[in-house]
């Protein structure tokens, strides 16, 4: 699967400035509810920080893929925020995070939402690929990555 699937440009932000993890999230969940026009801001951070509390959701190498299943949504939607300067992350390798892909599928939908997490990681675990995401700065220009 293509990331590019659940992106589009109004969901990706580039050179963010925030100080921590909870507004990395806040940001995140802004982006994700223009895709959800059926959920608020603050439900989404809700299902987001609700994840968390189960375990960073920080891969390592300056990643982290906050996710959730949430009622009221019948297809899957993801934002991108590559932040400015890295923030705490609490990720297994104590590298702050920089890069971030939030993913939102509906609530029963448990096979998608594993699927595409796996290809979140795989696509994260490439050092060229996240390079490039640092490198590039427009919105179109960053979906069109996610779309290789």
């Amino acid at each position: 699967m293509k990331l590019k699937e659940v992106l589009a440009a109004d969901r990706i932000a580039s050179g963010v400035t925030v100080t921590s993890k909870k507004r990395a999230l806040e940001e995140l969940s802004k982006l994700l509810s223009q895709g959800t026009p059926a959920l608020d801001e603050s439900d989404i951070l809700s299902a987001l920080s609700g994840r968390e509390k189960l375990g960073s959701t920080g891969l390592g190498h300056g990643v982290a893929i906050p996710h959730g299943r949430m009622a009221g949504i019948e297809q899957a939607v993801g934002a991108f925020v590559r932040l400015k300067h890295p923030v705490d992350y609490s990720a297994h390798d104590g590298q702050a995070v920089d890069l971030m892909f939030g993913l939102l599928v509906p609530q029963a939908a448990t096979e998608q939402h594993l699927k595409i997490l796996a290809a979140i990681a795989e696509s994260f675990s490439d050092e060229a690929f996240c390079a490039s995401l640092r490198e590039t700065g427009d919105a179109g220009a960053l979906l069109e990555l996610f779309g290789q």
